[in-house]
């Protein structure tokens, strides 16, 4: 089979794009994300009596239980099949792919297996995140002070 003709099959059994659709997937189940977030924020102020300083961190740990939670039963991924980009919103993404790699090594044990893997695709995230809170906390600090 000569280049041709490979690239003739291979655009035959190419996956139809239809990237307006998957945007708005993707739009919908983030805000929709957003909103049940929201929702679980404002039921902790309101059942709790606390204030949106208290409540939001308690939100935010919610979510990430709940992702970590519905990644180890495998819902999590089939869910973010169909919704795309739309549930990887950053602590969501951050939950998942901590839970993923720490459910890979677990047949090592804690310490070789869910503690060496779990930050194996997380550690990048955090690296480049606190080099560029660096750099740009600089850059704020340099152009407007304390």
């Amino acid at each position: 089979m000569n280049n041709k003709q490979l690239k003739e099959t291979a655009k035959k059994h190419e996956p139809a794009k239809h990237a307006g659709k998957h945007a708005l997937i993707a739009f919908l189940s983030g805000g929709a994300l957003g909103a049940a977030a929201q929702l679980l924020m404002r039921i902790y102020m309101i059942v709790l009596g606390i204030d949106q300083e208290t409540a939001m961190p308690m939100c935010v740990v919610t979510v990430i239980l709940i992702t970590s939670i519905l990644t180890g039963f495998g819902v999590f991924d089939k869910a973010a099949q169909v919704c795309g980009a739309g549930l990887f919103i950053p602590i969501t993404g951050f939950a998942n792919s901590l839970t993923s790699c720490a459910l890979e090594g677990k047949t090592e044990g804690f310490i070789y297996g869910i503690g060496g893997n779990m930050f194996k695709l997380a550690g990048s995230v955090l690296t480049y995140g606190i080099a560029s809170a660096f750099v740009f906390g600089t850059i704020r600090y340099l152009m407007f002070g304390a």
